[in-house]
């Protein structure tokens, strides 16, 4: 009697790919797990971060993009923009990018600040060097700090940046419920500056060890 030889397995079919939902959500965790070692408080900072630019950001998209009356006849003003950028499209890109600058605060306390992503050419999975990080986020706080304290200061008396009196019409001139909400929207841009300092610290004592 012969023996019956076994049939070879079938292959199994291949793992199904993630839904994109999923490599979103994952993208998300990572991009705000923090490592360890980072203070409680230096995450509620860089967390905090991109909330203090969010309500100015949502104020300039209601009013310039979609045309909301929260700033008066003013609010669209196009200044000197070139005739091939509209002031719609203009607001949504420079929310945009204050929005990333914003979130790249969450670096100094998150892996993909200490170690490049290892998507990224030639310098996927090699650490981020210390000052390469902590170098533009010093000299960022500094400026927003400087910027938006100067800005509160020369608008509070009635002037501009250039020392000129402000032009009737502004919304921050009004008194009535316009200003109520420019000034809701746009004060505490006053914190990025501080609270990314902070995190800024505190990412460098963390990378230079406890000797430093």
């Amino acid at each position: 009697m012969t023996a019956r030889v076994p049939l070879p397995a079938a292959p199994l079919p291949p793992a199904p790919s993630p839904p994109a939902t999923g490599r979103l959500r994952a993208a998300w965790a990572a991009a705000h797990t923090p490592v360890p070692g980072v203070p409680r408080w230096a995450r509620i900072a860089a967390r905090a971060v991109p909330f203090t630019v969010l309500p100015s950001t949502a104020w300039r998209i209601a009013t310039c993009t979609f045309h909301v009356p929260l700033g008066g006849d003013s609010a669209q003003d196009s200044g000197n923009l070139p005739w091939w950028l509209p002031l719609e499209l203009y607001v949504v890109l420079l929310s945009a990018v204050s929005e990333l600058l914003a979130f790249t605060a969450l670096g100094l306390v998150a892996r993909w600040g200490e170690v490049f992503p290892r998507r990224l050419p030639l310098l996927g999975g090699r650490p981020v060097p210390v000052m390469a990080a902590v170098l533009p986020a010093a000299l960022g706080a500094a400026i927003l700090t400087a910027v938006t304290v100067l800005v509160t200061v020369m608008v509070s008396t009635g002037r501009t940046l250039q020392g000129r009196p402000l032009r009737d019409g502004l919304p921050m001139l009004s008194g009535d419920w316009h200003t109520a909400v420019l000034v809701a929207c746009y004060a505490p841009l006053l914190l990025w500056g501080p609270l990314l300092a902070a995190v800024t610290v505190a990412y460098l004592r963390r990378r230079r060890g406890p000797s430093s």
